[in-house]
Order: structure tokens, then C-alpha cells, then sequence
């Protein structure tokens, strides 16, 4: 039976705390302002608000003849280290304030990463479930063509998001190639299939960048009990494009993958799954629900299970005030952009478990994408151990870089310092060198 008094009490408490996404990204943002000097702090305004910001509306025939009125969204956050550069995502709950929200990730990213990108994000409200390929595609070509030259080469160049792939990709580029005939455009848009100018490993970097990274961080020994992804027990929340690929990498690298999930649920074994088995089983069931030899969980479930460490790798503030304290992993490592309330951050920094931010963690998808940029420009096409070279030393970089600067802030005394808070730091001071640098204009 169902306690209906307790389910309104959580209920209550979960919008007690605002999740509202441009509130989060100003939260954190004044949170790095503390550690900055005085004329960087001048520069919050420049630096938080979004540059350019479309929507459009725009028909598409169904298969059945009718038509139907989609909204999609564009957002150019910052372009002061370069071309924006973000995906593109079709989901039911896009909105302009979650692409804006995304499009400053991006923004802190690339200047974390160290690569010559602004921030962009952009998606349609859609639910490609419930659609054909005939008619995504069309609603593809239809949205590219009212972006129009909102994006390019040089400008604002999409990639692969949420329920997007290499497939979305190649019609995104199909349409920009007509619209603009007579120039090398491969560079307009990053995860293309390799056929068409993609780069070797951009699938995989997500998660390839994910593993890096949390290697990289662990080396360290700055979590008691956990030095290595090697024999560490893994719950991953997500089972997409990213969160695949990572059950996978780390369990080819020694970890114990004891939960997975998807949109449907999830599966919990303490003794480990059998991850071939579970690939074939969603592949036949569209689900890993109901995998033999394995415990049916809730997606919120999944985040609780006894592990030592936590991968989301979904939507949003899926951890946040009411379910922070239940959290039992000792390192977090955000696949997902934003799965953290800022809220739960402090109640998790409080228990003592370590979160490893997205915009520090994530990054590897971008990185390639870069790659993929220069491979499109120059007309190359670099073998799978250059591209995955390259991107392990940018992440390896990267992670020493934050926790210096983490070690460094929390060695001055003014206040706890969390590792993202440290992330954002070395990003805003990174383009606020840039911006200062280059001046106003006029």
C-alpha cells in the first residue's frame, strides 16, 4: 500500500529546493566568483548571460498526412575562444531555458579542456519514440533550414545529443551542403559517420574521456578504500550512448558494473552483469528490465545502491536535496550534464563522497568533436590511437589542473571548496583572460 502522506512530504521537499536551470548556473557561478579577483567578478554579467538565443516553430508532414508543429531551440552562449560548439537533442522536455542552461556548460568545457570553442546547445521538442525515420529526418532537414546561417563552419557547429546520432548528423550536413553548394562544409557538424569526414573514436569519447579522467583522478589517492577503477564496484544510471559505452570501458578496465538502467528502469546484481547478455536483452526488449539473474530497480533506486562509484548518465537533477543524503558512493562522476542539484552538492560534499563535475569529466566528446573540426578543415582523416592520444592528455591535463586549484582553495581556508567549484574557477579565469585580452568592441 502506498503511504500517501510520505509520498507528498518528498514531494514537497524536491520543490522546496528551486531547480530551476538558469537559478543552478547562477548559484554556481557565484560560487567561483568568491575565488576570483576583482575584475574578473566584473565580468560576471558578460560571462553568464547567453550571447544569442533562436526559437522556431516549424511544420512536418507525418506519415499519416498530418501535420504537425514542432518547437526547436538554438543557443549561443559565448563565442570568445571561438565558433559555438554544442549538440543538438530530441527530447519531450527540450525548452529554451534547458538548451541556455547546456549552452553555458559547454561554455565552461571548452575553456576547461583548452580548446578554441565557445559554448552552444541546441534540440527540438520532440519524442523520436514515436517517429519514423522518414520523419525525423524531415524534421531534421526542416530545423537546420530555419537555423539557416545561425549555424556554420566558423560560427556554431552542432554534434550529437540526447536521442541524436551520426545518422542525425549526415542529414544535418546534407542540408547545410545544399544550402550553401561549391565549399568544403564537413566542418559545419562534428559525429558524422566516418564515411562522411566523422573521426575515429568520436562515439566512444564521452566515454573513452570519462575513463581517462576518473583514471587520472584516483592515481591520486585522494579517496581512502578507492585508488583504482580496477575490482571497484560501478552503478551506472543510463544506458545510452554514453552510458554504454562507459559499463563497457570500465569493465574492460577492471570495474564491477553492479547497475545499469534506462528509460524504462533498471537492474541491480551485487556479483556483477553480464553486460553482452544485457546489450542483446535491450536490444530485444528496447529495456534491460527483466534481465535474468538480476534485480529489477527504479532509475531513482539505482542512485542509492551500495557502490563505490556512481555514474549518471541521464537527465538532470536526478540527485538532489531528498535523495542526497541516501547516496552511498564514494566518487561520483557526472556523464551527464547537470545530473546534481546544487543543494545536493553540499549535502554530499558534507558526507564526505567526492563529485567529479561534468564540465571537467564529460569533455571528451567535445575534445574529438574538435578533432573531427581540424580532420574536416585540413582535409585529414588521423588513425584511432593519435585521436584517443591526444584526448587521454587533454583529460589527463585537465583533471591535474583542477585538483591543483582544488588543493589550492581549500589550503587558503576562506571556505570549503568542492571540485566543481575549483573546475569553474580555472574556466572563468581562462576566458576572462581572453575576453580582457581582446576588449570590448567597440
Amino acid at each position: 500500500m502506498v503511504n500517501t502522506t510520505d509520498s507528498t512530504q518528498v514531494s514537497d521537499n524536491i520543490k522546496a529546493e528551486n531547480l530551476d536551470l538558469q537559478f543552478i548556473g547562477n548559484q554556481r557561478l557565484k560560487a567561483a566568483c568568491i575565488h576570483l579577483d576583482e575584475i574578473t567578478r566584473s565580468l560576471f554579467d558578460l560571462l553568464s548571460a547567453p550571447k544569442r538565443t533562436i526559437s522556431v516553430c516549424f511544420p512536418v508532414e507525418m506519415d499519416d498526412g498530418s501535420v504537425q508543429i514542432f518547437k526547436g531551440y538554438r543557443s549561443l552562449h559565448n563565442d570568445v575562444l571561438g565558433a559555438g560548439k554544442g549538440g543538438i537533442r530530441y527530447h519531450p522536455d527540450v525548452n529554451m531555458e534547458e538548451v541556455q542552461f547546456l549552452a553555458s556548460l559547454m561554455t565552461w568545457k571548452c575553456a576547461l579542456i583548452d580548446i578554441p570553442f565557445g559554448g552552444a546547445k541546441g534540440g527540438v521538442s520532440c519524442d523520436t519514440k514515436k517517429m519514423s525515420q522518414r520523419e525525423i529526418r524531415a524534421l531534421t532537414r526542416r530545423f537546420i533550414s530555419e537555423l539557416a546561417d545561425n549555424i556554420g563552419p566558423h560560427t556554431d557547429i552542432p554534434a550529437p545529443d540526447l536521442y541524436t546520432n551520426e545518422q542525425t548528423m549526415a542529414w544535418i550536413y546534407d542540408t547545410y551542403q545544399i544550402m550553401h553548394p561549391g565549399i568544403n562544409n564537413r566542418p559545419v557538424v562534428t559525429g558524422k559517420p566516418l564515411s562522411m569526414g566523422g573521426s575515429e573514436g568520436r562515439r566512444e569519447a564521452t566515454g573513452q574521456g570519462i575513463l581517462y579522467a576518473t583514471q587520472q583522478f584516483l592515481s591520486k589517492d585522494l579517496i581512502p578504500k578507492l585508488s583504482s577503477v580496477s575490482g571497484a564496484r560501478v552503478a551506472i544510471q543510463g544506458f545510452g550512448n554514453v552510458g554504454a559505452v562507459v559499463a563497457n570501458l570500465f569493465q574492460e578496465a577492471g570495474a564491477i558494473i553492479v547497475a545499469i538502467s534506462d528509460s524504462s528502469g533498471g537492474i541491480y546484481s551485487p556479483d556483477g552483469i553480464d553486460l553482452k547478455m544485457a546489450i542483446a536483452h535491450k536490444s530485444e526488449h528496447d529495456s534491460v528490465v527483466g534481465l535474468m539473474e538480476t534485480l529489477t530497480i527504479t532509475n531513482e533506486d539505482l542512485l542509492e545502491v551500495e557502490c563505490d562509484i556512481l555514474v549518471p548518465s541521464a537527465l538532470s537533477n536526478q540527485i538532489h536535496k531528498e535523495n542526497a543524503s541516501r547516496i552511498q558512493a564514494l566518487l561520483i562522476v557526472e556523464a551527464a550534464n547537470g545530473p546534481i542539484s546544487p543543494e545536493a552538492d553540499v549535502l554530499l560534499c558534507k558526507k564526505g563522497i567526492t563529485v567529479l563535475p561534468d564540465i571537467l569529466v564529460n569533455a571528451g566528446g567535445v575534445t574529438v568533436s574538435y578533432y573531427e573540426w581540424v580532420q574536416n578543415i585540413e582535409n585529414e582523416h588521423w588513425e584511432l590511437a593519435l585521436v584517443n592520444g591526444k584526448m587521454k592528455h587533454k583529460m589527463h591535463r585537465a583533471v591535474n589542473t583542477v585538483v591543483q586549484r582544488w588543493q589550492t582553495l581549500n589550503n587558503e581556508g576562506k571556505v570549503s571548496v568542492d571540485m566543481r567549484t575549483a573546475a569553474i574557477v580555472v574556466a572563468i579565469e581562462r576566458l576572462a583572460k581572453v575576453t580582457i585580452q581582446r576588449g570590448i568592441w567597440p
